[in-house]
C-alpha cells in the first residue's frame, strides 16, 4: 500500500470514529460521517505530500484513544447495549482501520534509535488494544450471554474485586509448582544432556524415550504423581518436572552438536580437553537451543501446574479455582484466573528472551541489516 492510499485511509477512518464524539442519536450523524469521508478524501488529494505525512503521531495516537473511549461509552449505554445498529458498526470499523492506518503513521516518523524502539513496540500494542475493544464492541453490542463470553470490562472488574484471592492462587502455583518444576526440570535435563553427550549409548537410548514421554497426556501423568508425591503441591511440581524434562534434554543436546567440523578440529590442533572445547566452543554455540528449550518450558510448566492442579489437592491455586468456579458459573473469576496466568506466562517468557539476548548478542539474528 502507497503512502498516498494510507493516507487517505488513516483519516477516513479517524474521522469516521471521531464521529462517535457527537453522539448516536441525532439523525445528521449519518450525514455527517459521509462528509466526514468527503473531507477526508479532499484532504489527501490535494494537500502536498511529505516525508513524514501525518506529522505529530502523539496526537493523531491521542485522538484515536478518545474516539475509542466514547464508542466503549455509548454501546454500553440503555439504547445500544445488545441492540447495535449499522451506524455503531460503522464507527468501529473507521476506528479499527485508522489503529491499523496508525501503525504505518508511527513507521515513517522518526530515524533515532528511541523511535525505532518505539516503532517495534507500536504493531504490537496497537494490536493488542485494538483486539480487546473489538472484543468489548462484539460482546456488549451483541448482548452475548455472559456465560459464552465476557467482555474484558467484567474482567477488569473481577481481577480488581477478587484481588486478594488471585494474588494467593498466583503465589501457590507459580512460585511452588511452576519456578520451582520448571527449575528442577530444566536443570536436570541440562545435567543429563551433558552427561548423555559424552556417552553415545545414553544418549541413543534416551532422546526416543523423550518423544514417548513428550506424547503422554497430562491428565494421564497427574494422578500417578499425586499417588507418589501427595495431595500437596509436590505432586503439581513433579508434573512439571517431567514435563521440562525432556524438551530441556533434547534441545540441548542437538544444540551441543550445532557447533561447526571446522571449530571442533581447530580446538584439537590446539591440544583442547574435552572440557575446554566444552566451555569455550561447544556451549556458546549450544546457547541459541538451550534458551529455546528454557522458553519452550516456561509454557509448558505453567500449563502443566494448572491442569494437575484440577485433581484433587489443596484448597488453593489458579487450577483449583478455575475448576470449582467453572462448575458454579462464576465466569468472571475463571476469565480473571485465565487473564493473570497469561500475563505472568507472557512475562515469565518475555524475561528469559531479554537473558538469552543478553547472552548470544552475537548470533545472527540479532544482528541488524
Amino acid at each position: 500500500m502507497t503512502a498516498f492510499q494510507s493516507r487517505g485511509l488513516f483519516l477516513a477512518g479517524l474521522l469516521i470514529g471521531l464521529s462517535a464524539l457527537f453522539g448516536m442519536n441525532s439523525a445528521a450523524i449519518p450525514l455527517f460521517q459521509a462528509g466526514m469521508v468527503y473531507l477526508a478524501a479532499a484532504a489527501f488529494l490535494f494537500a502536498p505530500m511529505q516525508r513524514h505525512y501525518m506529522g505529530w503521531p502523539g496526537i493523531l495516537l491521542g485522538l484515536l484513544v478518545l474516539a475509542a473511549i466514547a464508542l466503549t461509552w455509548i454501546v454500553h449505554s440503555s439504547g445500544v447495549a445488545g441492540a447495535a445498529g449499522w451506524d455503531f458498526w460503522l464507527k468501529a470499523i473507521g476506528l479499527w482501520l485508522a489503529a491499523w492506518m496508525m501503525v504505518d503513521v508511527i513507521a515513517n516518523t522518526g530515524d533515532g534509535r528511541r523511535t525505532s524502539r518505539w516503532r517495534n513496540l507500536a504493531p504490537m500494542i496497537l494490536f493488542g488494544a485494538t483486539l480487546l475493544l473489538l472484543w468489548e464492541w462484539l460482546v456488549v453490542g451483541f448482548g452475548i450471554s455472559p456465560i459464552i463470553l465476557l467482555p474484558p470490562s467484567a474482567i477488569g472488574q473481577a481481577l480488581v474485586a477478587q484481588v486478594n484471592t488471585l494474588a494467593t492462587d498466583f503465589v501457590w502455583t507459580f512460585l511452588h509448582e511452576v519456578l520451582l518444576g520448571w527449575l528442577i526440570g530444566s536443570g536436570s535435563g541440562f545435567l543429563v544432556a551433558l552427561v548423555a553427550d559424552r556417552i553415545p549409548f545414553l544418549r541413543r537410548g534416551l532422546l526416543p524415550l523423550g518423544n514417548v514421554v513428550s506424547a503422554l497426556p497430562i491428565v494421564g501423568i497427574a494422578p500417578i504423581m499425586i499417588w507418589w508425591f501427595t495431595y500437596d503441591w509436590p505432586s503439581k511440581t513433579a508434573v512439571v518436572v517431567a514435563m521440562t524434562f525432556f524438551p530441556m534434554l533434547v534441545n540441548t543436546v542437538a544444540g551441543l552438536a550445532a557447533s561447526g567440523a571446522l571449530e571442533r578440529d581447530l580446538m584439537r590442533s590446539y591440544g583442547a580437553s574435552y572440557w575446554s572445547t566444552l566451555v569455550s566452543l561447544r556451549l556458546p554455540a549450544a546457547m541459541p537451543f538451550i534458551f529455546n528449550g528454557l522458553k519452550i518450558n516456561s509454557t509448558l510448566a505453567m500449563i502443566g501446574a494448572i491442569v494437575a492442579e484440577y485433581f484433587d489437592g489443596p484448597t488453593i491455586g489458579m487450577g483449583f479455582r478455575i475448576n470449582t468456579q467453572a462448575a458454579l458459573s462464576q465466569t468472571d473469576i475463571v476469565w480473571a484466573e485465565i487473564a493473570v496466568a497469561m500475563v505472568a506466562g507472557s512475562l515469565f517468557y518475555g524475561l528469559i528472551a531479554l537473558v538469552e539476548r543478553a547472552v548470544t548478542f552475537w548470533h545472527p539474528s540479532y544482528r541488524r541489516a
